[in-house]
């Protein structure tokens, strides 16, 4: 059975994308059978992982007119770990699955009892398929992040160490604990201290904070490396030796046992 990791924050600009593209090819390179599923509209991490469909079926997917095979594409790339790597890519489609969920809310609620559920019903199918499944959430509380929350393990959350981007958690961690407490108790959290600027030491003074509360794990910096290897669409453990970014990442996964 596939551990279901969940990437989210309900602010932007922190990040979010790059670590979920480089988890899923971290695992990948492992050796595991990775399923990546991409709930931002934007499709970044789609495109990123060399898949870009104008139309994507994950609302009818997720309601159940269409099966998973409709759905998952291969990820593409010049490197053999690729072909650990599937993808169930985004477009601006997804736009329409709040609309989409309204008109079927009759066959919803007979499939899955709520709609919160029903990425967790879709997934259970093809579970078995898959060491890893990474998914990737839109910048906000909206229905594609409380399916996510309902059907994931783990919840990697990360979060820049400033005061704006950490008074924002607080409605993201109320929504965590409502829906560990109602549908997956199962549920676990790690905040990833993300774009780190070192020479700022009221970074650290927050970092410190978070940590009396939360699971915090080994942070990653805000480094050229990263952006590069986006642009290039080469993870950052395929770097050279001396990149901060591929220690950073080695100490992050090492830090939450992946």
């Amino acid at each position: 059975m596939a551990k279901i990791i969940t990437v989210a924050n309900n602010k932007g600009g922190v990040g979010k994308t790059m670590q979920a593209y480089q988890l899923s090819t971290h695992l990948a390179h492992q050796g595991n059978k990775v399923l990546v599923i991409d709930l931002d509209s934007q499709a970044n991490l789609s495109t990123t992982l060399g898949v870009d469909v104008k139309r994507t079926m994950i609302p009818e997917w997720l309601i159940g007119d269409v099966e998973a095979e409709d759905v998952i594409c291969a990820s593409e790339g010049d490197h053999e770990f690729y072909k650990n790597l599937d993808v169930i890519p985004s477009s601006r489609h997804l736009a329409n699955l709040a609309k989409l969920l309204i008109l079927s809310e009759a066959e919803v609620r007979k499939n899955a009892g709520r709609k919160e559920r029903l990425l967790r019903l879709r997934l259970e199918a093809i579970a078995d398929r898959y060491d890893y499944v990474v998914i990737d959430t839109p910048p906000m509380l909206g229905d594609e992040l409380i399916m996510s929350l309902v059907a994931s393990d783990r919840v990697l959350i990360p979060t820049q160490a400033q005061d704006y981007s950490i008074d924002g958690l607080e409605e993201l961690m109320d929504t965590f604990e409502i829906i560990k407490d109602s549908e997956n108790t199962k549920l676990e959290f790690n905040i990833i201290p993300s774009m780190l600027n070192g020479r700022r030491k009221i970074e650290q003074q927050r970092l410190d904070e978070l940590a009396q509360s939360f699971n915090v794990a080994s942070g990653v910096r805000n480094l050229v490396d990263m952006q590069e290897s986006i642009s290039t669409r080469k993870p950052v453990f395929l770097m050279g030796k001396n990149s901060k970014g591929k220690a950073d990442y080695a100490n992050l996964w090492e830090s939450l046992g992946l």
